[in-house]
């Protein structure tokens, strides 16, 4: 299994943890510039010592210390049990606050990371107020699958969109396909597994294949998905993929008959990048995709090669990131 790190950077900022001043009532450390980073909001209810009550405890400290009027980032990160709780209230204070943030370009929702709760545990909510709420919003994340919902919109400005799931409903993958995203550039959507709440299928995914609603995207991940194959086979042939520069189909469980389909589909050599990574190919098929992509240019990822597990004469393959 994939490790799920914290954020280390959001739109290109340092990510960087506010922490409210000490119980105490001592000063806090300095704090950097308001547009210099990007601001990670978190509240750890099993940290006795945490300077803070609660997650609104912590925003309402955050208000009051930084500039807001100059955030350009911000990450949520645990919002107290987050298994448990899920992220409404949290979209509730981004959406009525959003005033208070007119630079803000981009938002992470739930920078969760295993030791606070598994990502398939992580309880998300609607999450489409806060694109309504920030117009001119240049990218917006989300991490968790359980609860997630979206609603079909327009943005005009939206230039990044990443949903991180063990299992991505396909009501949100319905949605993105069903918005009208004229700036987007990068998709990219875990689509994990059933046993997680990931029932999008490829038909799902056409009208996103299409990119009739996508006309700036170049960048589009459809990975961590056990439908590999079937989303490679359908890429190979997509409208789409033409005017693409970096393709991801990582992190799932694409075997051999996957990767002829993208190799017999349409030419891929203009793509500056194509990610594999975490695949179950054979030694063969990977000298293939090298001489035939790699030579002509592309930055082929073939790393972390995975071998099927074999039990009771059953073959079981496994995304890189599920529960």
């Amino acid at each position: 299994m994939t490790t799920v790190d914290h954020l280390q950077e959001l739109y290109a900022l340092p990510a960087h943890t506010y922490m409210p001043p000490g119980a105490d009532g001592g000063p806090a450390d300095p704090l950097p510039a308001a547009a210099s980073v990007a601001w990670r909001l978190s509240y750890d209810p099993y940290d006795d010592d945490f300077p803070a009550e609660d997650f609104e405890d912590v925003w309402r400290g955050f208000l009051a210390a930084v500039d807001t009027t100059a955030v350009r980032a911000l990450i949520i990160g645990q919002w107290g049990e987050a298994y448990e709780s899920d992220s409404g209230f949290v979209v509730e204070l981004l959406a009525s606050n959003a005033d208070r943030f007119p630079a803000l370009e981009a938002v992470f929702i739930g920078d969760v990371v295993a030791e606070e709760a598994e990502i398939s545990w992580i309880e998300q909510t609607d999450v489409t107020p806060v694109l309504e709420a920030y117009p001119r919003l240049r990218e917006f994340g989300v991490r968790g699958g359980s609860g997630l919902t979206l609603r079909p919109l327009r943005h005009e400005h939206l230039r990044t969109l990443v949903f991180e799931a063990g299992g991505l409903p396909g009501g949100v993958v319905r949605a993105v396909a069903e918005s009208d995203l004229p700036a987007l550039s990068r998709l990219e959507l875990w689509l994990g597994v059933s046993e997680y709440g990931g029932d999008a299928t490829v038909e799902d995914l056409a009208p996103i294949l299409t990119g009739e609603r996508l006309p700036a995207l170049r960048g589009l991940g459809l990975k961590n998905s056990e439908l590999q194959d079937e989303i490679a086979a359908a890429v190979a042939g997509a409208p789409v993929v033409a005017r693409l520069r970096a393709l991801d189909l990582s992190m799932g469980t694409l075997t051999d008959s996957g990767a002829e389909a993208l190799l017999s589909g349409q030419p891929l050599t203009h793509l500056a990048r194509l990610d594999l990574a975490h695949h179950f190919l054979s030694d063969a098929v990977m000298e293939r995709l090298r001489e035939e992509l790699g030579s002509a240019g592309v930055d082929v990822d073939l790393s972390d090669q995975e071998e099927p597990d074999e039990y009771r004469g059953e073959v079981w393959r496994y995304v890189a990131v599920s529960e």
